[in-house]
């Protein structure tokens, strides 16, 4: 467990272009020492503004994309090319420009797909390309993941883990089926806590003055069943990316500098 670090921006355009920058370096780095990179991205509208902005970036030809895995921390449970899917959205934001290997990005199942309407049936398969995608340097059935994004919803949810729903108190599985979500559509596929916290470093983004009282709350010592942010952290690094609006009602005791 890793104690969070804080970081605000002056605003989302601005901790958008300086993530991107953040996790350009965070790929080229890992691919140095390891050969590869793992990344598990995020949708919402924090999590597709860093995608375009990793891609209007020059820097973005820093990485070599054929070595890098892409997995997603969460998806609506949706028909292929659903325009609400994370995977889609991340495709027009990003994936589609840069030359990727198509066998290393991992989308989350389809509904109507192989696992028809089972969401279920879709997270354990995805939990099985999780454990066979984990190394004998891996800790557990799940890949070391070098950088996990997640965004903070206004209620504190991350992934598709939202407050009291079971998904929350998941100890075991990496993966599960999401039922009955309060924000549309109710059905959906997450990793869970111990899944996340198995990245070397968790990165947690929030933009805009509705994610102000998330912010504050998961980090004035909620608990994770009623704020599941609190409980998303990585081994070696865990760290709340945020703008100057969400920062707003930090506690004087936990407000940073803002940052550039």
């Amino acid at each position: 467990m890793s104690d969070p670090e804080l970081v605000v921006h002056r605003d989302k355009e601005l901790m958008a272009q300086a993530v991107a920058a953040r996790l350009i370096t965070a790929i080229v780095d890992a691919q140095a020492a390891r050969g590869v990179a793992s990344v598990v991205l995020t949708g919402g509208r924090n999590g597709n503004a860093l995608l375009a902005g990793l891609r209007a970036s020059p820097a973005r030809d820093a990485i070599d994309w054929s070595r890098l895995d892409l997995w997603w921390g969460d998806e609506r449970f949706l028909p292929k090319g659903d325009p609400d899917r994370n995977d889609t959205q991340a495709r027009e934001a990003l994936l589609d420009g840069v030359p990727l290997d198509p066998a290393r990005v991992h989308t989350m199942p389809v509904a109507g797909g192989a696992y028809g309407d089972d969401a279920d049936a879709a997270a354990a398969a995805y939990a099985e390309e999780l454990a066979a995608a984990a190394g004998p340097d891996d800790d557990g059935p799940v890949p070391t993941f070098d950088v996990l994004m997640l965004g903070v919803g206004p209620d504190t949810h991350v992934a598709s883990l939202f407050p009291e729903l079971p998904a929350v108190r998941e100890t075991e599985r990496t993966v599960v089926g999401v039922h009955g979500a309060p924000k549309p559509p109710a059905t959906r596929v997450s990793l869970t806590l111990p899944a996340i916290r198995a990245a070397r470093e968790v990165w947690l983004l929030a933009a805009g003055e509705d994610k102000a009282q998330a912010v504050a709350i998961a980090l004035s010592g909620a608990g994770e069943m009623q704020a599941p942010a609190a409980g998303a952290y990585g081994r070696s690094r865990t760290l709340w990316l945020l703008d100057q609006a969400a920062a707003a009602r930090l506690p004087g005791a936990l407000e940073p500098p803002a940052g550039v």
